[in-house]
């Protein structure tokens, strides 16, 4: 069982996802002290016994601080900025790192908060908000092995597994595949669906026989409100998945692996923002295909789940 009190943590960043992970840390009894620039965001979780901090130097003095803010220059700045972490009277073992950030800023910031005796890990996830909520939030970490040992614990109480794949930025490798992985998906589900569809099967029935079959999947479970009743409240933007198969594409480049589907989902992803279907989820690849099949879409209003209760 977790000693929740063992370690003073910080938490830098209360987005959308930030807010639902440092909850489920607050809620665990942690003694958790908390920062966002707009501290209004961050008030709620004072209810659940967090402290609320002024600005980031104020984590100085914690054992762990976790981040996860828009940007690599923004986690620059909030550890080492005038006013960051590093700034204030002591420093964290160890900085746990979410923000989806390159490889390169990763690295960077590796090196400085190394040469200051600060241990980094690399943390990506795989999850929404409402995912976090369900608690089946997935963590990949890199970087040192014993770092990894005294934030596991707490890790744990944010998500429901926890994998770790060694030093330096693999986490963030496999983040990235794992994105890319996530647009071909989602369009092989998208193409599926609406070729059931014009054949006459309505999109529930389809997608129950498929979750209930060896191909279903959490991830197909969970897209099915988007797909059935054109729930396009956004989960991922289509920008953001762009970016991501980018990355992946350049990666694919350097390393001399050939991504032959990626590229061609990248592109479906552009056409899908050129379409102006930018503002929507990238779910919305179902609406590109069905347009491209000559289908008026409607939202079929069926009692559908998501599987995550």
């Amino acid at each position: 069982m977790t000693d929740t009190k063992r370690h003073r943590l910080g938490w830098i960043g209360i987005g959308r996802m930030g807010y639902a992970m440092a909850e489920r840390l607050a809620q665990a009894g942690c003694d958790l002290t908390v920062y966002n620039r707009t501290r209004a965001k961050a008030e709620p979780l004072a209810k659940h016994g967090a402290k609320l901090a002024g600005r980031p130097a104020d984590l100085a003095g914690c054992d762990i601080v976790f981040t996860m803010v828009s940007t690599g220059e923004d986690v620059q700045e909030v550890l080492e900025g005038k006013d960051g972490v590093l700034a204030g009277s002591g420093q964290p073992q160890v900085v746990v790192d979410s923000t989806s950030i390159s490889i390169e800023a990763s690295s960077a910031i590796r090196r400085s908060l190394a040469a200051r005796g600060v241990k980094l890990l690399a943390a990506p996830v795989s999850g929404n908000a409402k995912v976090i909520k369900a608690g089946k939030l997935t963590y990949c970490i890199s970087g040192p092995a014993q770092a990894y040992e005294v934030a596991r614990p707490y890790l744990n109480l944010i998500g429901a597994g926890v994998s770790y794949v060694g030093d330096g930025e693999l986490a963030r490798i496999a983040k990235i595949a794992h994105n890319v992985f996530l647009g071909v998906t989602i369009q092989s589900l998208a193409e599926v669906t609406i070729l059931a569809q014009k054949a006459g099967m309505s999109r529930a029935a389809f997608l129950d026989f498929l979750n209930k079959s060896v191909m279903g999947s959490t991830f197909s479970r969970y897209k099915t409100p988007a797909l059935v009743n054109l729930d396009m409240s956004v989960t991922f933007t289509p920008a953001l998945l762009r970016k991501d198969i980018d990355l992946g594409l350049d990666a694919g480049r350097e390393l001399e692996v050939p991504m032959p589907l990626a590229a061609a989902t990248r592109d479906l992803v552009q056409t899908m923002i050129g379409n102006g279907y930018g503002a929507e989820d990238f779910a919305a690849l179902l609406k590109l295909q069905a347009r491209a099949s000559g289908i008026e879409l409607a939202s079929e209003n069926a009692p559908v789940t998501d599987g995550l209760h």
